[in-house]
């Protein structure tokens, strides 16, 4: 009998078969690299900001898998419901295939709101605190100043959100009640977000089956001033202040 049909070598294999499973594809379940495309989310995350994204947090659904989806199901198993406040990413309901990342605002039964650009939940604003303004400078060198503000939802999760234009578009909404199952999604970069108070053309309601997993840590961060051939302007263009911060 040849060698490769012994009992010896069909357990080889097997084991073999195990440790790949383990070492190669276990990880994606639990953590999943997350790069920050925009700025929506600016006060928090950063534009050139690589993450770790929790998957086991909120237990798996069928976009839990970041390559092919073995077998489609609804709903999902070790569900762990999402918190006010987690920054979660998750795949957009309109167009699954896209991940997002937003702030949770409002869980299934908030009533939610934006009332003279403070968001209210349940009739409730929530306390802002005023703070050092954001200095932004554009290609030219041109300062551009950014109120910022800590803003304290129910439950007491504390963050800087930005107010870039006053009277903007959604700094009025009307009041949005969140469906079981559900979360409604903003953006700390208020004015710049494409979030669940845009129901229909943009994010509206989350299912609960959309999420992905929340936003856990800042491995790495760049600003964008090098390209991958320029290395010797590497070390310039590292945020290094940023590199293993939480998130929160």
């Amino acid at each position: 009998m040849p060698w490769w049909r012994t009992n010896v070598a069909v357990e080889t294999y097997k084991t073999l078969g195990i440790a790949a499973f383990f070492f190669l594809f276990m990880p994606t379940l639990l953590f999943q690299p997350f790069r920050i495309p925009s700025s929506s989310m600016e006060g928090t995350l950063e534009v050139g900001d690589y993450l770790f994204v929790s998957k086991f947090t909120y237990g798996y659904s069928q976009y839990s898998f970041p390559f092919f989806t073995p077998v489609a199901f609804a709903g999902r198993v070790m569900d762990r419901p999402a918190e006010r406040g987690d920054v979660v990413v998750f795949r957009l309901p309109q167009d699954p295939t896209q991940d997002y990342i937003k702030r949770v605002v409002g869980i299934a039964g908030d009533r939610v709101q934006m009332i003279r650009g403070v968001l209210h939940v349940n009739g409730e604003p929530a306390k802002l605190e005023k703070i050092d303004d954001r200095i932004d400078v554009d290609e030219y060198g041109n300062e551009q100043r950014v109120e910022r503000y800590y803003e304290t939802l129910p439950g007491g999760v504390k963050h800087v959100v930005l107010d870039r234009i006053k009277d903007a578009q959604y700094d009025e909404t009307d009041e949005f009640t969140v469906p079981p199952g559900h979360y409604f999604m903003m953006g700390d970069n208020r004015d710049n977000s494409n979030d669940s108070r845009v129901p229909y053309s943009g994010v509206g309601f989350v299912p609960e089956q959309n999420l992905v997993g929340r936003a856990e840590v800042v491995f790495f961060s760049h600003d964008g001033s090098a390209q991958l051939w320029e290395v010797w302007k590497w070390p310039f263009a590292i945020r290094y202040s940023r590199l293993l911060s939480g998130i929160g």
